[in-house]
């Protein structure tokens, strides 16, 4: 954290020094201090501030003292976000220290609305998210709304190191150009069917209709108990992809997936899903069950955004410090996962919450990690 720390103190600030009060550096690390122990909005934040002025001293210079709120967030919007994306990309190569392992590293990409930044009159940001098997977000990409999820997704994988990585992504992602660019960084995909690319699903449907075709396919089937329902998981893939016509479109495709997802009710009524996936994976049950299922991570990640720091319900208009505030809730979510809180066990949310009821203590342990 302290070497964190010393990356922060590195910002360029633009605004004339003569004028400034408050330094950039302490208010980037005031919001993220406050974002661990409970503070949700512009006003919490400065609260937080002035009832721990003399423990944020301790890591921080705040020579004219605590800013207000309004202060905090007209400087916060001046951060570069490229700065923060820089400093999420410090943190990450700390915690990556497992680049020697067997088992692909799953990323899961997807995008989600920053509801309170939108009204009347402007669209809300949409952030495309890469989010890894352990729940943390390695870096992200605002864009206007979602269908411009398609030309954020190659920019974001860009930034990213995704060499031997198995990529996912919902339908909007599934691209030809996406896919290139997946296996240009040497990456492998699996990406989820939808109507979007012409007769491609209706294709591959078609192939799994046929009962005798889909007994050759490798299988792998899971049962799980929970709440009071069944839920069971069917995962089909085959090689034999010869007779699709789209196959030299789609750099590196080797397999196409089905999946039938049938869950049963405590009554004994059944709901049945069947979704359809292509890979360029080859034939390999294991993981390619591992990384259809793998990609609720990035679903999770943005429940937690919601529920455990509740952004829908910040209303921050000014788009930039709404798309920093996102990075340091990423951030500190990230955080939230590698400490303990209050009582062994808690979820984070009650984590937050158990930071935020004695922050020097917390904070304190966090700095020292």
């Amino acid at each position: 954290m302290k070497a964190l720390l010393d990356f922060v103190s590195t910002v360029t600030d633009t605004r004339q020094e003569k004028k400034v009060l408050h330094k950039m550096m302490d208010i980037i690390m005031l919001v993220f201090f406050a974002s661990l122990a409970n503070a949700d909005d512009w006003v919490e934040i400065e609260v937080f501030g002035k009832e721990h002025e003399d423990f944020l001293r301790n890591y921080l210079e705040l020579p004219n003292g605590i800013p207000s709120h309004d202060t905090i967030q007209r400087v916060f919007a001046m951060v570069p976000s490229e700065f923060l994306e820089s400093f999420q990309k410090k943190w990450n190569e700390m915690l990556n220290s497992d680049e020697g392992r067997k088992v692909k590293r799953l990323l899961a990409i997807n995008g989600k609305a920053q509801r309170g930044n939108g009204n009347k009159n402007q669209k809300a940001n949409h952030i495309v998210s890469a989010v890894d098997e352990r729940g943390f977000c390695l870096g992200q990409k605002r864009v206007d709304e979602k269908t411009n999820e398609i030309t954020a997704i190659p920019e974001l994988l860009d930034r990213l190191n995704i060499k031997g990585t198995i990529i996912t992504t919902d339908a909007m992602g599934t691209q030809t150009a996406i896919g290139k660019k997946i296996r240009q960084k040497r990456a492998d995909y699996v990406l989820a069917l939808k109507g979007n690319q012409g007769t491609l699903l209706e294709d591959v449907e078609l192939y799994f209709s046929d009962e005798e075709a889909k007994d050759k396919c490798a299988y792998k089937k899971t049962i799980e108990k929970a709440r009071g329902k069944v839920e069971k998981r069917e995962y089909w893939q085959t090689e034999e992809i010869s007779w699709l016509s789209q196959r030299k479109e789609w750099p590196g495709l080797r397999s196409i997936i089905l999946t039938r997802n049938t869950i049963i009710g405590g009554k004994g009524e059944e709901r049945v899903e069947e979704r359809y996936f292509i890979s360029s994976l080859a034939e390999g049950i294991d993981e390619i069950a591992r990384a259809v299922r793998g990609h609720w991570m990035v679903e999770s990640y943005h429940w937690h955004l919601d529920v455990t720091f509740r952004e829908d319900g910040n209303h921050t208009l000014e788009k930039q410090a709404a798309y920093n505030l996102n990075i340091i809730r990423k951030l500190a979510l990230n955080m939230l996962k590698l400490v303990e809180a209050g009582k062994k066990g808690l979820s984070l949310k009650k984590k937050r919450y158990a930071i935020g009821t004695n922050p020097e203590r917390y904070l304190e342990e966090i700095m020292n990690l």
